[in-house]
């Protein structure tokens, strides 16, 4: 950790208190809009998944969620018909925040909210899909609730939050851990009606592969990353950590779609991405410990 531990009730623990507390909110309020009386998901053992979950342990890491959900959109973006129902049903271009924000809230309460709350989750966004369906440029048909393309989504967010995990938290997690985390995201992954659904990591890898032949980078693929990789920080004093954080998911990124996207890093600035970012994620740690 960036800080050593103190006595409760010690001087060093009294200074660093309010440290502490400010980082949280700033977290807090990062994905939590209070207009609409969002607040914080208590963590509920009766959930889906549970406190011996892999799920509650990876998602709880607020770096490697950050990173892995900005990877994970540039992944899900390369297929033409993901991006046309983004593109023709949303308003992205004026709330990429608010989108982002909404779908680390669809995470934590089908993580740690109740049965219920996950339940109703589900419906809600499943409710969404059904409304959102059009005809891409060359003519071809789509709808979101197309289960192959709930399951790409699902397979490129599963995949970038455990490889931001295992980068950021936990770079020794055992394939056996890893195959696990699969095994219960396909539980939501299910719920929303994807199929196939991966259960391990070479089932997801198989995945990925299989739906390469199908992605694409046109122009507007090109505008939307540009609107992921330049959008503002909403506290103009994180704007360096907002930075940090999506040039950490571009490195994040398979080779092959860093090259679609004619995104790529510089050698030589890779380990200083890689170690801040691992200091950002042991501070938010220490914050919210």
């Amino acid at each position: 950790m960036p800080y050593p531990s103190a006595p409760s009730g010690s001087p060093a623990t009294r200074l660093v208190r309010p440290i502490k507390q400010a980082i949280a909110a700033q977290v807090v309020a990062l994905f939590n809009d209070r207009t609409r009386g969002e607040r914080p998901v208590p963590r509920r053992a009766d959930g889906l998944f549970g406190p011996a979950s892999i799920a509650w342990r990876v998602h709880g890491d607020v770096a490697a969620m950050m990173v892995g959900g900005i990877a994970g959109l540039l992944l899900q973006m390369l297929h033409p018909a993901v991006l046309a129902g983004v593109w023709d049903h949303s308003n992205f271009r004026a709330d990429m925040h608010g989108r982002l924000r909404r779908t680390a809230r669809f995470i934590a309460l089908t993580t740690y909210g109740g049965p219920d709350e996950a339940t109703a989750a589900i419906a809600r966004v499943r409710t969404i899909h059904d409304r959102v369906r059009g005809t891409l440029p060359n003519g071809t048909p789509y709808a979101a609730n197309d289960p192959a393309l709930l399951a790409w989504v699902h397979v490129t967010e599963a995949t970038s939050f455990l490889d931001a995990w295992i980068r950021y938290a936990d770079p020794a997690m055992s394939p056996a851990s890893q195959d696990r985390y699969f095994t219960e995201m396909a539980r939501i992954a299910a719920a929303l009606g994807a199929d196939p659904v991966p259960r391990t990591r070479r089932e997801a890898r198989a995945l990925i592969e299989a739906m390469r032949p199908h992605l694409v980078c046109d122009a507007r693929t090109r505008e939307v990353a540009r609107l992921v990789l330049t959008q503002h920080a909403p506290n103009p004093m994180a704007e360096p950590l907002q930075a940090l954080t999506l040039q950490a998911a571009v490195d994040l990124l398979p080779p092959w779609a860093r090259r679609m996207h004619g995104l790529s890093a510089p050698p030589l600035s890779r380990p200083f991405v890689r170690a801040g970012t691992l200091g950002l994620a042991r501070t938010l740690r220490w914050a919210f410990r």
